[in-house]
């Protein structure tokens, strides 16, 4: 069962694109010959996937609770993972029910958050996945911290050890070192591979595979869709039609990327597609040293909810957008609609009807009603929401940002704006701490 993807030709004029798109494709081909693109290379068998699944088993049999502390990249796809294949219910299951642990996240070092969540455990009871790749992320490393003290002040030494699991670099990570004083165990994260393009590795496979998520079907799926993609040809490829699209509305004028799944369980796929597409293409300068200021900016909303809050900016404000839609075919269950009501003329046509019809008409008839105001719109079809399908999804989106990347010229894999942004928080913390130390 392949994703596929739905556009509007007319609204898409990728006529004399052949050329750009055909250097794009060879570009990242070469980049990934070269060894520069790990998320192209988490598909193959990775030397960590024994020892994720063996870990997993070893915390569903001893833990109530799994909490995955991260942040951006190092916790977005797996909170997209979690809603997408367990659902938005999942920990208020029965535990006879729920196939793993109950699955929490630290992110924000929001106090109040942080404190209401720690309120709820017991420490006895809870296993921490603590992740980031230099080991130096502030919020991060400042929620593992008091994590850390929090055990500490419970539990013997040893058995906090084991309730804590770091994911890391392999060679220069603060978190590392800390890893080896203290006796953790640890999971690595590939040289080459970004935090925003990590969620198919130790990242997102160990939460995944640790709540009864098939991530042998992730990455068949993400396997599947790289097979696809080997071909240059855009109506064969996926990904590169997509970038084609996308990088035509840029050039076009449309600076504005939205994704709108028609489904609850793929909610977090957009807000990881936000900080996939935004990170990555958000440029001062590109390969040439020009500056740019390039990039599309995303925004996440979802069918039918936003229907009711953003369409009519969509339709009738400025056409400096393209939608993409996400359709699945077939629901996981079916709820159908009574007919109480249907002596009364607006419910009767409910009536009887399936609530994934009813989300599946709203879809076709929004995106019908865009395309009726001129605005370009695309859609993913999802046959239904499984491992495979999210894992098609995944690596098409990390893809077409690969290929968008060389389309505009610039190098989609690094960051130096946030890293920016990393520095300044430091230096204000510093200066915080000197005010409150006259004697510094």
């Amino acid at each position: 069962m392949d994703i596929k993807l739905e556009y509007d030709r007319s609204k898409a004029d990728l006529t004399g694109m052949i050329h750009d798109l055909e250097h794009a494709f060879s570009r990242v081909l070469r980049k990934r010959n070269q060894g520069y693109l790990g998320f192209m290379e988490l598909i193959k068998h990775q030397e960590d996937i024994g020892r994720v699944k063996e870990k997993a088993e070893w915390i569903r049999d001893r833990f109530e609770n799994f909490v995955l502390i991260g942040i951006g990249g190092s916790n977005l796809g797996s909170l997209a993972l979690q809603e997408a294949l367990n659902g938005k219910y999942y920990n208020e299951k029965p535990k006879s029910v729920r196939k793993g642990p109950r699955f929490y996240m630290l992110d924000n070092p929001d106090p109040e958050s942080v404190g209401d969540l720690l309120d709820m455990l017991e420490p006895e009871h809870t296993v921490f996945n603590v992740i980031s790749k230099s080991g130096g992320t502030a919020e991060t490393m400042s929620n593992f911290m008091i994590v850390y003290d929090w055990l500490s002040k419970s539990l013997p030494q040893k058995a906090v050890a084991e309730r804590i699991i770091a994911t890391t670099d392999r060679e220069n990570s603060i978190l590392l070192d800390i890893s080896r004083e203290k006796g953790f165990d640890t999971f690595f994260i590939p040289n080459n591979v970004g935090g925003r393009f990590s969620v198919l590795s130790p990242v997102g496979l160990l939460s995944a595979a640790t709540c009864g998520i098939d991530i042998d079907g992730l990455l068949r799926g993400a396997s599947a869709m790289s097979e696809r993609c080997s071909n240059f040809y855009p109506e064969d490829n996926p990904a590169l039609m997509d970038a084609a699209v996308h990088y035509a509305m840029m050039k076009a004028g449309r600076n504005i990327s939205v994704m709108m799944p028609y489904a609850d369980r793929l909610k977090y796929m957009s807000d990881w597609y936000a900080q996939l597409w935004a990170e990555s293409l958000g440029k001062k300068k590109d390969n040439d040293e020009k500056t740019v200021n390039t990039g599309q900016t995303p925004v996440k909303a979802l069918g039918t909810i936003d229907q009711h809050s953003q369409v009519q900016l969509y339709a009738e404000g400025p056409d400096d957008k393209v939608i993409t839609f996400i359709r699945v075919e077939r629901f996981r269950r079916e709820m159908a609609i009574p007919s109480q009501f249907s002596n009364f003329d607006s419910l009767s046509v409910l009536a009887g009807r399936g609530l994934s019809e009813l989300m599946n008409a709203e879809q076709s008839a929004t995106s019908d009603a865009l395309s009726e105001f001129g605005r370009p719109v695309l859609t993913v079809v999802f046959p239904e929401i499984n491992e495979e399908t999210v894992g098609q999804f995944i690596y098409m989106q990390e893809l077409k940002t690969a290929y968008c990347g060389e389309l505009l010229n610039i190098n989609a894999f690094n960051q130096p704006g946030v890293e920016l942004g990393k520095v300044l928080t430091r230096k204000y913390m510093m200066e915080t701490e000197d005010k409150g130390n006259p004697d510094k």
